[in-house]
């Protein structure tokens, strides 16, 4: 993406090329190895004492190519295996990652707090034929195979303290860096097409069952200009990125991590055991982190609790709408805009702000990423025109770099996911006179209130910038008048919702339900207040409504 004034001048100037051939691999590390870049640094990896390890380039080429020939030799992995890898932030995670991607492999990423039954799923629902974890991945899936619950798994690899070998149920536990030592460090990639498949992410499982989406290598390719957007034209001299998002997520792995690889830029690697406010700041300022993705809850946390700031060159949000409030505290903490942007595990990055090329108007997801055609659209599959009132579909019209190849052993629910040439992203929306996308809510979020569609988002915006309100979920409550009513659930900035008293509850619900209605709309706000100690979240920091929802429709049944 070429840097321009103009989000026209940006659109214009634009043109992708993917080659039939390519490696996401060799992209992000023996290519710069070949171009004399070897001994740049990849990965800083920030260790809990506080001291540091570095991987240059040539590093990571070395070791993922010793792992490649273990992989092959003494696994038997074959093009189009599947090798899960079952661990936090580290270089053992992004070494996995290239060595698998250089095999032909299949890489699957497994958040490390991932319990039993989320791991033992997705091993075998993907077939998975290796593992590659720590001492704490063992902990959880050595009970399952020897319950015979993981049938496709073979070896184990496991990182850390030596673990030495040992077989259980016929699965081969061995250890990691005995495995890499005997190995040869030169390694001739597979010469992957760009359409081949390269790595299963399974969504987050807010509606149904988590489902394994396969992408193929292209898919970096498609994601670079939706990290160059939202981060201000990366990369620029001097960037150096960091999230504190779970390298599993698509946003760790492909907003952050592989992208700033090939783009020869270093990442800086924490395995945080919880997300710590001030902690953020002292990574940043130690390391003098440039380019930052940080989740909505993240920066909520920060606001919370957190009174420090540091300038950032670039600061990226995505998962859940910001609001104009969030977005000046954002401003005076980092000295920057947060451009926040928009996609989803089946395709990824396809909306993004950039302050320094178009204004950001609060509450906005931005607007199309180059290369990326993004409408909504009417209940036929129509694009609805800008500066329509009327809610749609977000979608994202094929064929697109971004997109998934499918489902893992889903076709039905594949050719669910597309009405005609888009495909169907299952979130409401709109776009206004000026093609800025606006999300509503989810397909199950919105609210139908007497005879009117409300989505939550803009009600949760104005609920967190009351000065008691830290976090804000609003559901529709079953109504035997309007059908349902806005009902809000309240995490307070201070205290819990067990230290207020009754008196106290019904004066700070009115006074929450008065600020909403001024600010909103008559129609909109909570006509019903909750004070909770939490709220029910993915393992990406979402708000699971349908929780809080299915929580409700439970009440009125009895």
């Amino acid at each position: 993406m070429t840097e321009a004034k103009t989000y026209d001048q940006v659109i214009a100037s634009f043109k992708e090329v993917i080659p039939k051939q390519f490696n996401i691999g060799v992209a992000v590390c023996d290519r710069h190895v070949a171009a004399g870049f070897g001994d740049d640094d990849a990965i800083i990896y920030a260790h809990a004492d506080g001291t540091d390890t570095r991987y240059t380039f040539r590093d990571m080429m070395r070791l993922s190519n010793k792992l490649s020939n273990a992989l092959r030799a003494s696994c038997g992995v074959v093009v189009g295996d599947r090798i899960a890898i079952y661990l936090p932030q580290s270089p053992e995670t992004a070494i996995t990652h290239v060595s698998a991607y250089k095999l032909g492999a299949i890489s699957l990423p497994l958040f490390a707090l991932f319990g039993p039954e989320a791991v033992s799923f997705r091993l075998t629902n993907s077939g998975s034929k290796v593992v590659v974890t720590d001492q704490a991945g063992v902990e959880i899936i050595r009970p399952l195979v020897e319950a015979g619950q993981l049938p496709h798994l073979q070896h184990v690899i496991v990182t850390g303290k030596a673990a030495g070998a040992f077989t259980v149920n016929g699965v081969f536990f061995r250890d990691f860096e005995a495995l890499l030592a005997p190995a040869a460090s030169d390694f001739s990639p597979v010469n992957t097409s760009a359409e081949d498949p390269a790595l299963i992410i399974y969504t987050s499982g807010t509606t149904g069952t988590p489902k394994g989406c396969l992408h193929a290598h292209r898919v970096l390719l498609g994601h670079l200009p939706g990290v160059e957007m939202p981060q201000n034209f990366f990369p620029k001299a001097g960037d150096l990125f960091w999230t504190p998002a779970d390298w599993a997520w698509i946003g760790g792995l492909l907003d952050v991590l592989l992208p700033s690889l090939y783009h020869r830029v270093p990442v800086l690697a924490h395995r945080a055991k919880k997300f710590d406010p001030d902690e953020t700041f002292h990574l940043m300022r130690k390391y003098q982190v440039k380019n930052v993705f940080m989740p909505p809850t993240a920066l909520k946390m920060i606001r919370k609790s957190c009174k420090q700031t540091y300038n950032l060159r670039s600061l990226g949000s995505g998962g859940e709408t910001l609001g104009a409030e969030l977005l000046d505290w954002g401003r005076a903490t980092f000295g920057v805009e947060i451009n926040e942007f928009y996609g989803q595990t089946e395709n990824n990055l396809v909306l993004s702000n950039c302050a320094p090329c178009f204004p950001i108007r609060p509450g906005s997801m931005g607007k199309p990423v180059p290369g990326k055609t993004v409408a909504v659209l009417d209940p036929d599959g129509v694009p609805l025109p800008r500066g329509s009132a009327t809610i749609g579909n977000i979608a994202v019209k094929r064929p697109d770099s971004s997109m998934f190849l499918r489902y893992w052993n889903l076709p039905e629910a594949t050719a669910a996911k597309f009405q005609g040439e888009w495909l169907l992203t299952g979130d409401q929306g709109k776009v206004d006179k000026d093609g800025y996308f606006w999300f509503v809510g989810r397909d199950d979020d919105i609210i139908c209130s007497a005879g009117y569609r409300i989505g939550p988002s803009e009600i949760e915006d104005c609920l967190i910038k009351h000065p008691k309100v830290a976090l804000a979920a609003a559901v529709g409550k079953p109504d035997p008048t309007r059908t349902e009513i806005v009902k809000a659930f309240v995490v307070l900035r201070e205290g819990t919702a067990d230290q207020l008293s009754d008196g106290e509850r019904k004066s700070l619900s009115q006074d929450i339900q008065q600020f909403v209605k001024v600010r909103l709309a008559a129609h909109e706000y909570p006509r019903e207040v909750e004070f909770v100690n939490e709220l029910p979240m993915t393992t990406t920091g979402k708000v699971i409504r349908k929780t809080l929802k299915q929580l409700e429709i439970d009440r009125a049944k009895k």
